[in-house]
């Protein structure tokens, strides 16, 4: 790491922790002595998302939370449980080693989390998503959600 006092080329690292999702690095110079400070990053890779009308745009962490975010407004849902879907679906395309993803798959997998945390907010990011043009379109995801709980406690009750 270049020292940005005297521009020597190394340093020693006097101290490192990590901080957010970042890794702190406090550095000497080896030339001048003089100390500054580092921020170490995991780079991730470029991920685009294929839109429904085939184009494509880089993948925007900001808006995919804005969406979910408006579908909880008033509900019992914290900004931990957003950012870990947020962080899922990133995770789960890196680990793929995939660079592009269908909005369709996104959307599909913030539901199936909304699911499991909360049915309003999965009926409102469905409503937006599916682009519901009709009450009768409501009442089939209603319904949907209804058999699908309706199912997972027959299954606690046969398993107790």
């Amino acid at each position: 790491m270049r020292c940005p006092y005297c521009g020597f080329p190394d340093s020693k690292v006097i101290d490192s922790r990590p901080k957010d999702e970042k890794i702190k690095r406090r550095r000497e110079c080896i030339n001048c002595g003089s100390r500054f400070t580092t921020y170490e990053i995991m780079e991730k890779p470029l991920l685009m998302v294929e839109k429904r009308s085939g184009s494509y745009e880089v993948f925007n962490r900001n808006k995919l939370i804005t969406g979910i975010f408006n579908a909880i407004k008033k509900r019992p849902v914290t900004m931990d449980q957003v950012e870990k879907i947020a962080d899922n679906i990133e995770n789960h395309y890196a680990n793929e080693l995939t660079n592009v993803a269908k909005s369709k798959e996104i959307g599909e997998f913030v539901l199936a989390q909304l699911r499991n945390i909360d049915a309003i907010a999965y009926i409102r990011f469905a409503s937006v998503y599916e682009d519901f043009t009709d009450i009768a379109s409501f009442v089939s995801v209603i319904s949907e959600l209804e058999r699908k709980n309706t199912e997972s406690e027959e299954d606690i009750c046969t398993n107790s």
